[in-house]
């Protein structure tokens, strides 16, 4: 293995390392001293990522019901179960966000945590307390999350909006809390200054089915419906994570209304759904994010192309070819979708839950600032040295096939 590291340019390793999967960096960082340091480094982390997001590999299909499963993208063939780090009730942790390997997780307004599956480590955000507006009237709360990167300062941020309506509607009451917390600082700050009509986005009914309480992040910002009513069609609200401003995205000219209006993301592009009746489904794509002139209708897809009927419909990620969509239909089955063909295909995954809602996930080796690990899977440290050294001239001896 010295004569490995002496003999091999430092690009070529570079080249070679960026090619596995996390799994297996993990096991290498015990190879040598200057194998654990350049995994461990930031440049490798970023260039490993960015290479995971171009070539569409290291990507799991991240499937939420009572329990959390993942099944790898590529064969979609088996869903294994997860073990989320938060103390699960009734299994229910919820997971309401996915970027760049990190998923954020929450039981209660309290309880939340962001966590890498890949790396087993995680960082459980510090407990901030729902204030209720004072005054005699104890109202109900609805809370709306959202997580994503803030490329403006390098930091991952949840948003944690609670809208508290009164029990008696008749008064007319409403009040917003705003939070976000920085994994960077480790901490909440509150938000006091926003637009008046986020008072308004609770609907129960949208809510309960589009499922907007959890933001959509594309562009480095959180999306969520802004539901029609008091003057106004359907909009789509955006959170900016760099300035930490609200502002409307525009929506395309030559669209109809009379939609029920609901948000996706494809490969890091915002998605429009109008879903019409039921019927069938525009699926509208934000090639470049913020700019109005560059919405482009992407495909659509009707109950005679899926040969069934439908309430919701939601595309996931694209086949390697491009040519097929993954969809995700009534939060119970998966299709690959042709959209140039107009045919599609079920997907059936061994082990999964008879129904689930579904996130793509990418593997990466991106850390957790007090993070901790799941010893329970760790070996002994001599027996891993050990392991992954013999791993490693097995692999090199079967011609690992580089990418120069």
């Amino acid at each position: 293995m010295s004569k490995l590291n002496r003999d091999f340019p430092s690009d070529v390793i570079t080249d070679i390392l960026c090619q596995l999967p996390v799994k297996t960096l993990l096991r290498f960082r015990c190879v040598s001293k200057r194998w654990h340091s350049q995994i461990d480094g930031p440049d490798f982390v970023q260039l490993h990522l960015g290479r995971s997001l171009a070539t569409k590999s290291n990507l799991s299909l991240i499937l939420k019901k009572w329990y959390l499963y993942s099944a790898e993208f590529d064969s979609l063939h088996t869903a294994t179960e997860l073990n989320p780090p938060l103390n699960i009730i009734w299994g229910l942790t919820e997971v309401f966000g996915s970027c760049n390997g990190l998923l954020a997780l929450c039981n209660s307004e309290e309880d939340m945590a962001l966590w890498n599956p890949s790396t087993r480590k995680y960082q459980r955000l510090p407990v901030m307390l729902v204030e209720p507006p004072s005054g005699d009237v104890r109202p109900r709360r609805f809370t709306f999350y959202g997580f994503g990167r803030d490329p403006i300062n390098d930091d991952y941020k949840v948003v944690r909006m609670v809208q508290f309506v009164s029990q008696d509607g008749d008064d007319g009451f409403f009040s917003t809390e705003l939070k976000v917390y920085s994994l960077k600082t480790n901490s909440w700050r509150e938000i006091k200054d926003f637009p008046y009509y986020l008072r308004f986005m609770f609907q129960l009914g949208y809510l309960l089915f589009y499922r907007r309480g959890y933001g959509v992040f594309a562009g480095g910002a959180l999306h969520w419906v802004l539901p029609p009513g008091f003057g106004w069609d359907c909009q789509i609200v955006a959170f900016d994570l760099g300035v930490e401003e609200f502002r409307i995205v525009p929506l395309p000219d030559h669209v109809d209304q009379g939609f029920e209006m609901d948000l996706a993301v494809l490969e890091g592009c915002l998605c429009l759904l109008c879903n019409y009746d039921n019927d069938y489904v525009d699926v509208w794509v934000m090639e470049e994010y913020g700019l109005k002139e560059s919405w482009t209708k992407l495909f659509d897809v009707s109950q005679s192309t899926l040969n069934r009927a439908f309430g919701h419909v939601m595309p996931l990620a694209y086949s390697k070819s491009r040519e097929k969509v993954l969809l995700e239909v009534d939060r119970d089955k998966l299709f690959w979708y042709d959209f140039r063909r107009r045919r599609a295909k079920r997907v059936r995954i061994e082990g999964a839950p008879n129904s689930f809602s579904a996130d793509i996930y990418v593997g990466s080796l991106v850390p957790l600032g007090g993070g901790e690990v799941d010893r329970k899977a760790l070996k002994p440290q001599k027996e891993r040295k050990k392991s992954n050294t013999k791993h490693m001239d097995k692999f090199l001896s079967k011609g690992f096939k580089l990418t120069l």
